[in-house]
């Protein structure tokens, strides 16, 4: 399985465009350029939802440390 970076950027402004829309306070953290977030990322992630392969890919959604999960499906609101 390959993941394109276009697919990736897609999938966060989905996320993004919902959380605006409902007006939910919100914070994006860009991981590519700040290696601690992402090692925190990956460290805060339950082992049960980690991918069997490679690291988790983004978007992943927190609320403060808990873990809220991930969307890869189209958001229709």
């Amino acid at each position: 399985v390959t993941c394109r970076p276009d697919w990736i950027k897609k999938r966060q402004q989905e996320v993004v465009g919902f959380l605006e829309s409902n007006r939910i306070e919100f914070e994006e953290i860009d991981i590519t350029m700040l290696e601690d977030q992402r090692r925190w990322m990956y460290h805060n992630i339950p082992q049960e939802k980690q991918p069997a392969k490679g690291n988790p890919l983004p978007p992943q959604m927190f609320n403060n440390d808990a873990y809220c999960g991930v969307r890869f499906l189209p958001i229709y609101v």
